[in-house]
């Protein structure tokens, strides 16, 4: 257990042997003066936990000591001593800020005692300014885990600083790798303030790794005492900022009106550096974690733009017949119709049927247009509406290879938060995978049902299957049962579901041929 550390000044030796004699047998680590000067110069440098002064010294009046006490050793206990116990002296004594008050004569019982009072009535006035100073750190501390921006962190955490310590300069400093540090942000009037002074003691503080308390009129290191007195401080408060991948210094400063930080000032400093360093971590981490989720956004956009291109790639065949009829009857029409031997009426004929096959062709453009055009705002759809569109843009090159279509659905369905075009890629990709595992034609079926609060859409062929080795790993990037397939379509479009809170799965199939199944969420 560590000792009380005593500091007994009274100008009769007597008294002070008597101090000493009591003290220390209660175990107390004593040490005695009869002069002020010199009294005062052992705290300078040597904090102890109370001072025993006598009001009436000869050099130096008690209180004068108690004065420069407080300017050395905020924290330390004042304990009085006077054989004139007047009112005016207690008054002046609770002025002061003193603990506690003795008379002399006095016994040893009752130095005892009053030394004990005086130990707990600072330690009561410790334990309240330290939750004064505490109330408004947690409000903070909430404010500051809760942003996970790194760069408005930082503006927070100075601007707390300034509110918590109440002192108008803070300046943050910041170093990654280099043994340097950088001012990162600085709030407050930095007129006389010299910038170098300022980053000699945050980079003492950074080697150092303890945070750093120095005032003007002590206590503190001489050298920087001068320092800071020579850029208009009069109270210098540096805190480490640290944790595994980064490190930081919070310099904080009054003026020398302003008043020096106290023991609980530093106490609660040391605890929001502490808060700090874990918020700027978080937010490093999110901020990490948000640029990955961005790489990965960019590239699932990546390679649906690649397979949308593939996909339409395999339908070029059918639009190519699309747009080339349409395009040989118009060209039809109008060759006729610039007959001179026809009547007005047959002439009108033509130039009409020339103007539906126009109207079909301006149709089918339109249809591959909505399939290309990017959208990624998420809206409600009905997803009735999207396979109708998807089968009329897909039914030509359906009807070529021979495969029947059958669908069935309920009259009306619940509405689908999605992005259109994303749920008409994956449509159109599961289509084309039934039209390519039937070579020969087939029948696909479609089912489209609402099951709880989901949706359920089955897409059911009859054809080659998906064999056994690979039904796994059919939704992994780079698997194709296709000679010359991308092995991204699956892929793709099971990454789109997923993003729209549903599932993409390869169900069992009644008979021969694959299904797959899309779930989405009905819209709420």
């Amino acid at each position: 257990m560590n000792q009380t550390k005593v500091i007994v000044l009274d100008d009769e030796p007597g008294i002070t042997a008597l101090c000493d004699r009591i003290l220390t047998v209660e175990g107390n680590s004593v040490h005695t003066f009869v002069d002020p000067v010199s009294a005062l110069a052992f705290m300078r440098d040597n904090p102890a936990d109370l001072l025993v002064v006598d009001i009436r010294m000869p050099s130096m009046s008690g209180f004068e000591v108690i004065v420069k006490t407080h300017m050395l050793q905020p924290a330390m206990a004042i304990l009085v001593m006077t054989g004139y116990g007047t009112v005016e002296t207690a008054i002046q004594a609770l002025h002061e800020g003193v603990d506690g008050l003795i008379l002399k004569p006095f016994e040893k019982k009752e130095l005892v005692d009053a030394v004990r009072r005086a130990l707990a009535d600072k330690q009561r006035k410790r334990d309240s300014a330290r939750a004064q100073v505490l109330r408004p750190l947690f409000d903070e501390s909430e404010a500051l885990l809760a942003e996970t921006r790194p760069d408005h962190l930082i503006r927070f955490v100075v601007d707390s600083a300034s509110r918590l310590l109440q002192c108008p300069y803070v300046n943050y400093f910041y170093a990654e790798k280099s043994s340097s540090l950088e001012s990162l942000i600085s709030i407050g009037d930095s007129t006389g303030v010299d910038p170098v002074t300022v980053q000699e003691i945050a980079l003492r503080t950074d080697n150092l790794h303890v945070p750093l308390l120095v005032n003007a009129s002590g206590p503190g290191e001489a050298g920087i005492q001068q320092k800071i007195i020579a850029s208009g401080f009069g109270s210098v408060l540096c805190i480490p900022i640290r944790r595994m991948n980064f490190r930081g210094v919070l310099f904080a400063a009054r003026a020398g009106s302003g008043g020096a930080f106290s023991d609980a000032d530093f106490e609660m400093s040391q605890i929001f550096s502490r808060q700090a360093a874990i918020a700027l971590e978080n937010a490093l981490l999110y901020k990490d974690l948000r640029d990955y989720i961005k790489r990965i956004e960019d590239s699932q956009a990546a390679l649906i733009q690649a397979e949308k291109l593939a996909t339409a790639g395999r339908m070029t065949a059918s639009i190519a017949h699309e747009i080339n009829n349409p395009l040989q009857s118009v060209q039809n029409c109008l060759h006729l119709a610039a007959r001179q031997d026809l009547s007005s009426d047959v002439r009108e004929k033509y130039f009409e049927m020339t103007k539906s096959e126009l109207d079909r062709l301006m149709s089918t453009v339109q249809r591959m247009l909505d399939f290309y055009r990017p959208n990624a705002e998420r809206e409600k759809v009905n997803l009735i509406d999207i396979l109708d569109h998807v089968l009329l843009l897909l039914n030509t090159q359906l009807n070529n290879r021979g495969i029947r279509v059958t669908s069935a659905w309920p009259a009306s369905l619940p509405e689908v938060l999605a992005v259109r075009n994303q749920i008409q890629q994956v449509f159109i990709n599961l289509i084309l995978n039934a039209y390519d595992a039937m070579p020969e034609g087939g029948e696909l079926t479609i089912n489209v049902r609402k099951l709880g609060d989901c949706i359920e859409v089955d897409f059911q062929d009859t054809g080659l299957g998906v064999p056994v080795e690979l039904q796994e790993t059919i939704f992994e990037p780079f698997n194709s049962t296709k000679e010359n397939g991308t092995g991204l379509g699956l892929s793709v479009s099971y990454g789109i579901v997923i993003s729209h809170g549903g599932n993409l799965e390869l169900v069992p199939s009644p008979g021969h041929g694959s299904c797959f199944r899309v779930t989405l969420p009905a819209s709420q």
